[in-house]
């Protein structure tokens, strides 16, 4: 589902306009993004938990070469769905 279907979706359930619902859904990802950018985790009730995560240094090798490669370390975001969305998609 691409945001235009979303935007689509959310408006027949909605009985919103599309611009409304389009305005909403950029507003919503705009603030997770924000609290994102300051490491905080943003929870979604039923649905999960979004949160940042620093990924240590590490060294790797070239299995060709046999270069060693220093990775350096970085944030990445991670996504914990919640039980019960879990249970929901495994049955």
């Amino acid at each position: 589902m691409n945001n235009k279907e979303l935007v689509s979706e959310l408006a027949n359930r909605t009985k919103w306009s599309s611009k409304d619902v389009s305005s909403l859904v950029s507003a919503t990802v705009s603030v997770i993004i924000g609290e994102l950018t300051e490491e905080n985790s943003v929870a979604i009730p039923s649905f999960g938990t979004f949160e940042v995560k620093k990924k240590l240094e590490r060294v790797l090798v070239n299995p060709i070469t046999k270069q060693r490669m220093l990775v350096p370390p970085k944030m990445v975001v991670s996504f914990k769905p919640n039980t019960s969305l879990k249970s929901r998609i495994k049955s």
